[in-house]
């Protein structure tokens, strides 16, 4: 079980507003514990589409921000909850092309590839909770004898 590394910050997700908040917070969470720029972009555009996700499909919802620790490890799971109206089939929203919307169908399974874990809990009628956690990727070790 990973264990939180301080409390969770929980935002709500109700407006275009809150959405660029979500952004900022988690852009900050994720620089804070010191993720690479890249690994930082990934995490905050997986945010950006499961906060949008919240808003758009579930009617709205908040987003729960915890830092993690596991040992030496820190990682970053972000919580997107909403009391929509759910997935009726997860593993058909999971498929590349698939969509309720105008969009590309390349939400979930786009996000997915993304950050190192994504879970689904989704009750029809009753929302769906998208879970994503990201950990802090070590960095190479210098090449013995390099300059």
């Amino acid at each position: 079980m990973h264990a939180p590394l301080v409390s969770s910050t929980r935002l709500s997700l109700g407006s275009d507003a809150d959405l660029a908040r979500a952004r900022q917070q988690v852009r900050q969470a994720a620089a804070d514990l010191g993720f690479s720029l890249v690994q930082l972009t990934k995490l905050v555009t997986a945010a950006s589409e499961l906060a949008r996700n919240t808003l758009v499909h579930g009617g709205g919802g908040h987003l729960e921000i915890t830092p993690l620790t596991d040992g030496a490890r820190r990682g970053l799971r972000l919580a997107f909850v909403d009391a929509g109206p759910g997935i009726r089939d997860v593993d058909l929203a999971m498929t590349d092309g698939y969509t309720t919307g105008s969009g590309l169908g390349m939400g979930l399974s786009g996000t997915k590839r993304l950050v190192q874990e994504l879970t689904v809990d989704s009750r029809p009628g009753q929302g769906t909770t998208v879970t994503v956690t990201d950990w802090l990727r070590d960095l190479p070790s210098p090449r013995a004898g390099a300059p």
